[in-house]
């Protein structure tokens, strides 16, 4: 059963409101709601929140034997469900648009961006690499379940540690985090997803981070995965409303500036969990 359709008024006083410049919740038009990042007493389980949106994310790692054509590069999997408890709208065992979408652009900024090093995950070529599961589960859809869903992703990825391996011969020895200290993924680089809405009518200008309601009525969603060295990754649009060259390259910009705040804030919280756990890290 789907949620039903905005009315009538809730569509004139959003718009209404855009047109003066107000947004419901009091943000400025390029303003992110709180993010809240928590650490799971596992390395690699964290939970996201967007405002009110919220996307628990947890990695895995296991050995495997690699494929023929790729013997000395580990894989990683990505896996992502939208669970029925985060809106009517979605339903189990039938995957939603929005669920789609999510998984397609989770796997070209995390995949095939290339944020891990592949090369680093091989313990025997030809024989042992690591297999790497990401498993994102959406909780609670407030709006712009993507941009959480990237953001948990990525901060998953940097908190988790795999175990020490020792390779003797043909053998390779796991070891314990009690033992050796557990090691960190190499990764290249930490792309983040920014999402900003458009609207059919030009006089009213875009939104980051759209809320549920900015969501639904938008005339388009063009978002943008970049890291803080200001290397694009991904830039996807859906919608038909158009867009100017310079539309574009200001939300851009917007986001260079936006992906230098949130790779600082997310090293900070990482360090304060680090900080916090009596175990050693690398």
């Amino acid at each position: 059963m789907r949620p039903p359709s905005p009315s009538i008024p809730e569509k004139e006083f959003l718009l209404s409101a855009l047109k003066q410049g107000l947004r419901l919740d009091s943000r400025e038009f390029f303003d992110i709601r709180p993010v809240t990042l928590t650490f799971g007493p596992e390395l690699g389980w964290v939970e996201c929140s967007l405002g009110k949106t919220r996307v628990l994310t947890q990695v895995e790692a296991k050995m495997v034997r690699p494929p023929p054509d790729r013997p000395f590069e580990g894989f990683i999997t990505i896996h992502s469900e939208i669970s029925p408890m985060a809106s009517s709208e979605y339903e189990l065992g039938r995957p939603s648009e929005e669920e789609v979408t999510i998984t397609q652009m989770l796997d070209k900024v995390i995949r095939r961006s290339d944020v891990v090093d592949k090369e680093s995950l091989c313990i025997l070529s030809g024989q042992r690499v690591w297999h790497l599961r990401l498993n994102v589960h959406c909780l609670s859809d407030a709006g712009n379940l993507l941009d959480c869903a990237c953001l948990a992703g990525i901060v998953a990825l940097k908190h988790f540690r795999r175990p020490d391996v020792e390779v003797i011969g043909e053998e390779v020895i796991v070891h314990e985090p009690t033992s050796r200290a557990p090691i960190p993924l190499s990764l290249h680089h930490n792309p983040y997803c920014f999402t900003f809405a458009f609207y059919s009518d030009t006089s009213i200008n875009p939104v980051l981070d759209p809320n549920l309601l900015e969501q639904r009525l938008n005339g388009g969603l063009i978002s943008i995965a970049l890291n803080a060295q200001r290397e694009l990754c991904v830039v996807q649009k859906s919608g038909g409303v158009p867009l100017e060259p310079a539309d574009i390259l200001k939300i851009v910009n917007v986001a260079v500036q936006k992906a230098k705040d949130m790779d600082a804030f997310v090293e900070a919280r990482l360090q304060e969990d680090w900080e916090g756990r009596k175990i050693e890290v690398r």
